[in-house]
């Protein structure tokens, strides 16, 4: 049998998500926020290794609406810091701890879409309204 999750437990999950990206104490979400941000990296992606952009997220980092978050702030954009393709990408804090891993990116029917995940070294990437800035809690 599937697990399900009341409205109620989504809302808070995704909310204590944002608060952790944002560097909050999740269970009083107090404390000073910080800016998180989006890491796009190649295949390899994993902590310093191959990360072709981090785009930096604001400190209210996702607005919550059930068990939708939806990142705050878009358009967001940075500059690629490496040539390669894109295709995995994380959310992590300001210290650089991931909070949300593994990811898609691509063109179309992944978790982060781009317009080519061909990404060189200098080149502006932005990301922009939905669906490649929201997240959507399961069950």
């Amino acid at each position: 049998m599937a697990v399900s999750y009341s409205t109620t437990l989504k809302t808070n999950r995704m909310q204590i998500m944002s608060d952790m990206v944002a560097n909050k104490v999740a269970a009083a979400a107090t404390g000073t926020a910080a800016a998180g941000s989006l890491v796009i990296g190649t295949a390899s992606l994993s902590g310093a290794t191959g990360v072709l952009v981090t785009i930096a997220t604001t400190t209210a980092p996702f607005t919550i609406s059930g068990a939708v978050a939806t990142l705050a702030g878009t358009p967001l954009s940075a500059t690629a810091s490496a040539t390669g393709t894109a295709a995995l990408a994380e959310i992590r804090n300001t210290g650089g701890t991931p909070i949300v891993t593994g990811l898609t990116v691509g063109t179309s029917g992944t978790d982060v879409i781009l317009n080519s995940t061909s990404i060189t070294s200098g080149q502006t990437v932005t990301i922009s309204g939905a669906p490649p800035s929201t997240i959507t809690h399961s069950a």
